[in-house]
């Protein structure tokens, strides 16, 4: 189906006539015939040549859908939120009881809001908070190994409902639906589509591992919030500088002038390096991020300039636009990570904060093999070299962090769901707490839609081939954010990590089902039956998604759930 251009209205497209378009070419090739046979192939299952578009169409394409019936496609958006939302705040606060790893981020956050830094607990802590009492603070300094802005995000939960487990997860369960309510944006501004967009936004609202850790008062889903807001920030700036640019080139493209534009002031990626410093503060790993979003970003100018004209776009980008990207990303998150210390600078028990009031020098005396000078270096405030010290720390921590965790899991296993963290089982007998049969359980599973994620190794191999083979920049785009959440990890086989880490590619998981989808349901110019038939398997495809997420929900909220029904969950023997 198309639409005709001057009512808006779907028409039939019919086939192309053999005789005329596509010539009969079986048999020997004769000068070219071999192409046109092939042309003759793929019309057959819808596909047409693109039609000859304008600069300004290359720059900033249309949007395929009709968005004035969906108010610029956030109705739909925000219905898939709202969806998204019910989900992850429906018995937030249960299980009644501090899992995993929430004894430690859920008290630091709590000693934010108290003291400005991170204070020290009794070994009682856990079992006298959930009995009401929260006094047990100490206001002795607390060695942590993550930055602020994460344990900052649990207090504001903890500011307005207590510390209970529903206040230190209500911050996360926030992050988690205003999430999917940005990737159905993302979605629709990187396809084109608000359908394909909230077939994104829809495909994380259902992933376990984003339900899981959304409902988990855990650093990790905040630094996934903050990548995928940068990313977001990152590719409306580049649809703001092409549509400047399709004006200032209205003419069509000039080489001179593509070759020494300027697009002046850059907002949103000055938004994208806030971003970028928050997810640093939450945690390290945000880094690697950093340095690919600012390599993208770059790129993206580059070929913006050669859609212009520009011979040489790299060189042109160099000269005119990398200063300014590196300013307005790596600059401002450097200088957002240093802020989100300010209660650490402000106090005066944080866990070494005092380091450098009578020593000189920095700590320790080289990083990377390069030397740093330890004398001479009293004109560095005490404080900062305090700080840096402290990072030392840190950085020490991280890198010889081996020791064996049940389920720690090696960073290959990640996307077929080889070894999930089990952050919560509770053993319950018949008649206690809705237990029907002899044995029951509550239990917390960290691990994604299995269908999802399967079906998310196939369309990471369709997506390496739509970037190499065909130069797709969307593919380019989404492989660039899961890898650079994803592949620094496999220079760790050593250190203890967990398939949790994984939520922060996860958005960008499920945008490449996303656009595997999309090919699946075929191009606006393919013929009925061809739409028809790729609208079935898509809607396969996300019905089995959502029933596979349905049959994991009682592992994942904590149900009251039988052993018999339990242990068909447990679909491998690594799960458990």
């Amino acid at each position: 189906m198309t639409s005709d251009v001057a009512t808006g209205r779907p028409t039939r497209e019919q086939p192309p006539r053999r005789d005329a378009e596509f010539p009969d070419t079986r048999g020997a090739a004769r000068g070219g015939g071999e192409a046109r046979g092939w042309a003759w192939s793929l019309a057959r299952f819808g596909y047409r040549d693109r039609p000859p578009t304008s600069l300004r169409e290359r720059l900033v394409p249309s949007y395929t859908d009709n968005s004035a019936y969906t108010g610029g496609g956030w109705l739909p958006c925000i219905l898939v939120t709202l969806l998204a939302g019910f989900i992850r705040f429906w018995n937030l606060g249960k299980p009644k009881a501090v899992i995993f790893d929430e004894t430690y981020y859920a008290k630091d956050a709590w000693s934010l809001l108290k003291l400005g830094y991170e204070g020290t607990w009794p070994k009682e802590a856990n079992d006298r908070i959930l009995a009401g009492d929260t006094d047990t603070l100490q206001t002795q300094g607390s060695y942590i190994v993550h930055p602020p802005i994460g344990k900052w995000t649990i207090a504001l939960g903890e500011q307005l409902f207590g510390l209970t487990p529903f206040g230190w997860r209500f911050a996360l369960a926030v992050l988690g639906t205003l999430s999917v309510l940005m990737l159905c944006r993302i979605g629709r501004r990187l396809f084109r589509s608000t359908l394909l967009g909230c077939v994104a936004g829809l495909l994380m609202a259902l992933d376990g591992l984003h339900f899981v850790m959304s409902r988990t008062s855990l650093l990790d889903l905040v630094l996934m919030f903050w990548i995928l807001a940068a990313f977001g920030a990152l590719l409306i700036d580049r649809d703001d500088t092409r549509a400047l640019a399709a004006r200032m080139f209205k003419d069509g493209p000039d080489a001179t002038r593509a070759a020494t534009a300027r697009f002046g002031l850059r907002p949103w990626r000055i938004v994208a390096g806030i971003c970028l410093g928050l997810a640093c503060g939450t945690k390290w790993s945000g880094v690697y991020v950093l340095a690919a979003l600012g390599v993208l970003t770059v790129l993206w100018d580059a070929g913006t300039r050669r859609a212009c004209g520009a011979r040489r776009p790299y060189r042109a980008t160099l000269r005119h636009d990398v200063l300014f990207a590196f300013l307005s990303t790596v600059a401002v998150a450097l200088g957002i990570y240093i802020w989100s210390w300010t209660g650490w600078f402000l106090t005066d028990n944080g866990y070494f904060r005092h380091w450098a009031d009578d020593r000189a020098g920095l700590s320790p005396d080289h990083v990377l093999g390069i030397p740093l000078p330890q004398i001479g270096m009293t004109w560095v405030p005490a404080p900062l070299r305090s700080l840096w010290h402290y990072h030392a720390e840190m950085w020490s921590f991280h890198t010889h962090l081996e020791a064996p965790h049940q389920y720690q899991s090696n960073p290959w296993s990640w996307l077929v769901l080889g070894r999930p963290v089990l952050y919560y089982n509770e053993t319950l007998r018949q008649g206690t707490a809705g237990c029907g049969e002899q044995e029951c359980y509550r239990t917390v599973l960290a691990i994604g839609t299995p269908m999802l994620w399967w079906a998310g190794v196939v369309a990471v191999g369709y997506l390496l081939f739509r970037w190499a083979g065909r130069r797709d920049w969307r593919a380019g785009a989404i492989l660039c954010g899961l890898g650079a959440a994803y592949l620094p990890w496999m220079a760790y086989q050593e250190r203890t990590i967990f398939l949790f880490y994984a939520v922060a590619f996860v958005p960008f998981l499920c945008l490449a089902v996303t656009m595997m989808l999309g090919a699946l349901l075929g191009p606006p110019a393919a013929t009925e039956r061809r739409r028809a038939w790729g609208t079935v398997g898509v809607v396969a495809v996300i019905a089995l998604i959502a029933w596979n997420f349905l049959y994991f929900y009682p592992i994942l909220a904590g149900e009251t759930i039988g052993r018999s029904a339990w242990l068909d969950r447990l679909w491998f023997g690594t799960w458990i």
